[in-house]
């Protein structure tokens, strides 16, 4: 069985001014937590339509209607592992 997660980014804004990159050049949508972009779980839903019909609704709420287009649909097997193999994590430098 194949269930569909839907998140959306709130990207966060840089104090410079600079643009904020909600999508990188293939269009796929780009965010990183370490730079404050926030991603929230919408909910897992039983079919791709399903998914698409609850961002047609969120994208009217506070918060999802300031960006509107940065929802992401990921397609998973339940039952199947994602994350095979270990990880390691580097210590952050104090001066940062």
């Amino acid at each position: 069985m194949e269930v569909f997660l839907l998140w959306h980014v709130r990207h966060a804004r840089w104090f410079d001014g600079r643009a904020t990159t909600h999508r990188d050049g293939a269009g796929e949508l780009v965010w990183d937590e370490e730079d404050g972009d926030d991603l929230k779980l919408l909910g897992v839903y039983s079919s791709e339509a399903r998914a698409a019909d609850r961002i047609q609704r969120a994208r009217n709420l506070p918060g999802f209607r300031d960006e509107p287009d940065c929802f992401a649909v990921n397609g998973y097997t339940v039952d199947q592992d994602q994350w095979n193999d270990g990880f390691v994590s580097i210590p952050r430098d104090q001066t940062d």
